[in-house]
């Protein structure tokens, strides 16, 4: 696969490129008590666009930041100055977070060329790069979306995977207290547990210090945790944002068929008519 980040003297040699655009993908959990935009507005990579994954998403869905119809978003992201034929490379304030959802969010929208700064804000920062406060304006571009529908799984589809009819192993990013239904779910109203045979994959078991594990450490944590790389593959977790970090290190370590569950356990814990085991 083509290599899925970018480096910081990279990104710095090529800040002035005009077909180059810079998205500020940054997104936390409440309890990280953090305000993403605020942090943006303060300082951020020169150039780059926010990107708000809560509020770019599709609001006729009462389900967390879920994919926007293609149409809306193509309108979105051409006002923002992001246009058919650019590099778009995503960052985000931990290093590797919400970034990979991002990545996934315009690569099913058809964006060719999508990246991640390896290390994100963190390692740009550390090594004294510039940073500019307020937001960032670019000039309106055209961007034609084109919505990838096989790259992603909606709750008939995991109905199918769980009762073993699609043939996709469910791989879970969740921490595995949430996963083995020891603690509460942090949004109100989910069942704790998980989906009949899925397995524990937490996400933040496959970063460290900010970046991706190596892929021959990473294919070692899958084939303990039972994940076979040579066979179809779909990622969930608790709304979709660290799915997409699972996601990218599958395919890191080797796998070529992954898919992203974008409901994740804010859909499927929230119902009455799935089942959810625990342990």
């Amino acid at each position: 696969m083509t290599d899925p980040f970018v480096s910081t003297d990279w990104l710095a040699d090529h800040l002035a490129d005009p077909d180059l655009a810079v998205v500020d993908g940054s997104w936390y959990l409440p309890a990280a008590q953090r305000d993403a935009h605020a942090e943006y507005l303060a300082g951020h990579i020169p150039g780059a666009i926010w990107f708000d994954l809560d509020g770019y998403a599709d609001k006729s869905s009462a389900l967390p930041h879920m994919l926007m119809q293609s149409g809306p978003f193509g309108e979105l992201v051409g006002r923002l100055g992001i246009g058919d034929g650019m590099r778009i490379v995503v960052y985000d304030g931990v290093g590797l977070f919400s970034a990979p959802r991002v990545r996934w969010t315009f690569a099913v929208m058809g964006a060719p060329d999508v990246v991640i700064l390896e290390g994100g804000l963190p390692k740009w920062r550390a090594e004294g790069r510039p940073l500019e406060p307020g937001e960032t304006r670019r000039a309106p571009r055209t961007f034609t979306p084109h919505f990838d529908t096989a790259r992603v799984a909606d709750l008939a589809r995991m109905r199918d995977f769980v009762e073993c009819l699609g043939g996709r192993q469910i791989a879970d990013a969740r921490p595995g207290a949430r996963f083995r239904g020891e603690v509460a779910e942090p949004r109100p109203g989910l069942k704790s547990g998980h989906m009949p045979g899925a397995i524990s994959a937490p996400a933040d078991t496959l970063v460290e210090n900010g970046r991706l594990k190596a892929p021959e450490v990473l294919r070692a944590q899958f084939a303990a945790a039972g994940i076979d790389l040579d066979k179809p593959i779909v990622t969930t977790c608790g709304s979709g944002v660290t799915a997409a970090t699972l996601k990218l290190a599958l395919e890191q370590a080797g796998a070529r068929d992954v898919i992203l569950y974008d409901g994740s356990w804010a859909e499927w814990g929230g119902r009455d008519d799935v089942e959810v085991v625990t342990g």
